[in-house]
């Protein structure tokens, strides 16, 4: 009975928590309209989600959020500094990157992560889910890119959200 209420717990409380950080209250009203969305949308998109979803390593996954966050900060002041630099020559280019994240969820974050972090673009996801195509605004090394991402995204992913 309560699975069938409750189908997807962590997505009902991240999505209970991100509509309370968009209103930016913590009002009596958001709370509960927050927890009613927490509620219903993964019951409307349960039928749309192909794997479940479990939390292997919860610290790996507090530190993959923090580096993240750290790279969106520095990866602003990058850009910045290259948009104010007009003599500055950019370089933009095209990087395959070979996956070794196999389900649909890790790979859509790793996708995600990558379009957050500004001056990088995933452009493309092979049909076989095997290469993700990124794009760099600015690039010296392509290899170096590709390292940096599987070290600093990749490998957390693959072990919080699947098995190694």
């Amino acid at each position: 009975m309560m699975r069938r209420l409750l189908p997807h717990p962590l997505l009902s409380l991240a999505v209970t928590l991100v509509w309370l950080l968009l209103v930016n209250s913590l009002s009596p009203g958001q709370v509960v309209l927050g927890l009613i969305l927490g509620l219903a949308l993964p019951l409307i998109a349960g039928p749309f989600l192909s794997q479940p979803m479990a939390i292997r390593r919860p610290l790996t996954l507090l530190r993959f959020l923090a580096v993240v966050a750290y790279d969106i900060v520095t990866a602003n002041i990058a850009v910045a500094r290259l948009i104010l630099s007009p003599g500055r020559p950019v370089r933009p280019a095209f990087v395959v990157l070979p996956l070794t994240l196999r389900t649909d969820l890790a790979i859509s974050l790793l996708a995600n992560t990558i379009c957050l972090t500004p001056g990088t673009v995933s452009a493309r996801l092979s049909l076989d889910q095997q290469e993700l195509l990124i794009h760099a605004l600015d690039l010296d090394d392509p290899q170096a890119l590709v390292e940096t991402i599987r070290r600093r995204y990749e490998t957390p992913l693959r072990e919080v959200f699947e098995l190694c």
